[in-house]
């Protein structure tokens, strides 16, 4: 009997991964979830097989093709380690490929790591910097502008809430949760006081665990309100008080005074128109659009020695209709003849320097008020009067009046104020010059006008070259000079 031999091949049955639930740190990486602040080299995860006939299994972990590699993996021990800094708000899950084999069979499983969120993104600002006109006539308690930020954190990190940083004063509020910045109630924009406000707001969010330790988080920007002017302040004069005089050799249409008064609504002023209130006596016109006061009839038929008149300066709207309007007086003396020069004075008496210390670019039509000149000729008649002349570098500065008639209130006002620039003058001087005009002696009399500008932050920081070049041998050590900018 013949005997036979038969020859069972032995069973080989492929490695897999335990399956130890979400909350393991160890096994086939089901639902695995890691915090986005994990520093790099910390070892998250253990991978975790057998094999059936218990064989050595080694481990594997790979990623898709142009994917970031952020894990690495030890053959023998499975353990994983984080080698890319995680950013959820970037990349909220990472799909990865682990693999086990025991040298004979390969297992390869498609896994998704969820990335969780840490409290590390600072709220940003959708709409600030920002500059907004708002009329000086909005109510109090509008709103005036909507402020809108966001935070890339979920939860708690993610909500933002709004303050005003250390308000300057009182004017404004903010709804912490919407973000509304509004005039407070009770309270009103002025143009004249106060043309521009800057309002900081701060965004910061609800907190949330960073490395560990709870954090918050905030970001700040600027809000320019610039106030816009409205028709509510009615005209001033320049250089009150008025004094004229009417000299005995005075002819009937000769100048006696000249009055100036602007619109007190600068942002966007109306011209002026001037009248008589009262005290003129019917001796004296005045033109309606210069200011100029003239005398209607010879001195001797005057039959007072001292005029009180009443000046009303009145805006006129664009559709010719008198609005707003300023009264002054004008005191016009009937004198006698006499001589003197033009002398200037101060405070103290007659000077002829004055100095004044102020900020670079000062705005246009401003009044140095700062300056307390007055310009006096006690003589009569056309004697008495004379020309005022600023003489200096450019047109920064204007003076009125232009032409004075015995007595006057000196006003000098800012014409360029880009001229008035520290970055280019320290200081300015400038000869004040009183000149008479209808006398064969042409008297005159000068002052001195210093003015010492101030620095304003108006200039950014600049190169000293367009551009450098830097030449270094290639075998030049670490640490060596390459090029110095300045």
């Amino acid at each position: 009997m013949r005997s036979v031999e038969l020859s069972l091949a032995q069973a080989d049955f492929a490695p897999y991964f335990y399956d130890n639930g979400p909350y393991s740190n160890n096994g086939n990486l089901a639902l695995f979830s890691l915090s986005e602040d994990t520093p790099i080299g910390t070892q998250i995860y253990r991978l975790n097989g057998t094999d059936p006939e218990g064989h050595e299994v080694m481990y594997g972990l790979s990623f898709d093709p142009g994917s970031k590699e952020y894990f690495r993996v030890d053959p023998q021990s499975g353990n994983m380690t984080l080698v890319e800094k995680l950013d959820r708000e970037n990349q909220d899950s990472i799909d990865v490929l682990v693999s086990i084999t025991d040298g004979r069979s390969k297992v390869v499983e498609r896994v998704t790591i969820f990335v969780m969120d840490a409290n590390d993104e600072k709220p940003e600002f959708k709409n600030m910097p920002a500059f907004i006109d708002v009329l000086e006539t909005t109510e109090s308690g509008g709103s005036i502008y909507v402020v809108e930020a966001v935070d890339r954190d979920t939860g708690s990190g993610g909500s933002v809430t709004y303050y005003l940083q250390n308000p300057p004063s009182t004017l404004f509020a903010i709804d912490r949760h919407s973000g509304v910045l509004r005039l407070r109630s009770g309270e009103m924009l002025d143009y004249e006081k106060t043309k521009t406000h800057f309002v900081t707001v701060i965004a910061k969010d609800g907190g949330g665990d960073f490395n560990g330790k709870e954090q918050f988080l905030s970001s700040s920007a600027t809000l320019t309100i610039n106030v816009i002017d409205a028709q509510d302040t009615p005209p001033s004069f320049i250089g009150t008080p008025y004094f004229g005089f009417v000299y005995e050799v005075s002819m009937p249409g000769s100048e006696v005074f000249i009055v100036s008064a602007k619109d007190g609504d600068v942002g966007n002023p109306n011209p002026i128109r001037y009248s008589f209130d009262d005290g003129d006596d019917g001796v004296f016109s005045i033109n309606k659009t210069s200011g100029i006061i003239t005398l209607l009839t010879f001195p001797m038929y005057l039959k007072r020695e001292v005029f009180n008149m009443k000046v009303r300066a009145s805006e006129v709207s664009p559709e010719g209709r008198l609005m707003d309007y300023g009264v002054t007086t004008l005191v016009i003396r009937v004198v006698d003849l006499n001589n003197n020069p033009p002398t200037f004075y101060g405070e103290n008496g007659p000077q002829n320097m004055f100095e004044l210390t102020m900020y670079e670019h000062p705005p246009e039509g401003e009044i140095l008020r700062g300056l307390k000149i007055t310009v006096n000729d006690s003589d009569q008649g056309a004697n008495a009067k004379f020309n005022l002349r600023l003489i200096g570098p450019g047109r920064m500065l204007r003076v009125v009046p232009q032409t004075v008639l015995n007595e006057a209130q000196v006003t000098i006002l800012v014409e360029d104020s880009a001229a008035m620039d520290y970055e280019k003058h320290h200081f300015l001087t400038y000869k004040l010059l009183a000149v008479e005009v209808d006398t064969p002696e042409r008297f005159s009399a000068t002052a001195d006008i210093v003015i010492h500008l101030l620095d304003t932050n108006d200039n950014a920081p600049k190169f000293s070259s367009d551009y450098y070049i830097a030449r270094i041998p290639e075998n030049s050590p670490g640490g060596s000079n390459v090029v110095s900018v300045t």
